[in-house]
């Protein structure tokens, strides 16, 4: 009897501990997340959308960086496709054709703008750091003025059609937002040991 209270003695003392260390960590997986989006416009989206990198992203600014664009990389697509589907199906009319092909192309550009800021994101290097933050912000800002270029079309919009088409641009233009500032706290951060 005294064997066995000794064991569960030991065993609960032993998980006390380990709930005291798991307590005592000064980083889970979600304050990784909420820390990289503390410098973000948009906190809620970004700590949503980017939670899923906690576990390898954790502190490295450069691979939070890299998923705050590759995120922004799929939403641009579906907001794009979608557009597309409009035009398509010619559910768009009157004083919005135009502008919706002009938007479907501003988007079609930001998406190689973005593209090319993973790509570069891939591939820092000390020697030329300074110089790939100072592309991947300009980059990343023209993503953001194709977004508002698009949106000019769409201001005041009337009708369900219009309306829906401003609200997905505009939320993509949240996610430009979130990746350009994790790439600006890259870029006055310095690179990280985990670029990899």
């Amino acid at each position: 009897m005294l064997m066995a209270n000794t064991n569960v003695y030991l065993t609960l003392l032993l998980l006390l501990s380990v709930l005291k260390w798991v307590q005592s960590t000064p980083h889970s997986s979600t304050n990784y997340v909420q820390d990289a989006c503390s410098v973000t416009r948009y906190r809620a989206l970004c700590i949503n959308t980017l939670a899923p990198f906690s576990t390898t992203a954790e502190t490295s600014p450069s691979k939070w960086a890299r998923a705050g664009v590759s995120i922004t990389i799929g939403e641009t697509k579906k907001v794009t496709q979608y557009l597309m589907k409009v035009k398509n199906y010619r559910t768009m009319k009157g004083s919005y054709k135009i502008p919706l092909s002009d938007c479907i192309e501003c988007l079609q550009d930001a998406i190689d703008q973005l593209q090319g800021s993973l790509g570069v994101l891939r591939k820092l290097n000390a020697r030329n750091f300074y110089a790939q933050m100072g592309d991947i912000t300009t980059w990343l800002s023209a993503v953001l003025t194709d977004h508002e270029t698009c949106l000019d079309g769409f201001e005041n919009p009337r009708g369900k059609q219009a309306k829906m088409v401003r609200n997905r641009v505009l939320r993509s233009s949240y996610f430009t937002s979130n990746a350009l500032a994790l790439v600006n706290k890259l870029a006055t951060s310095g690179l990280d040991n985990t670029v990899a």
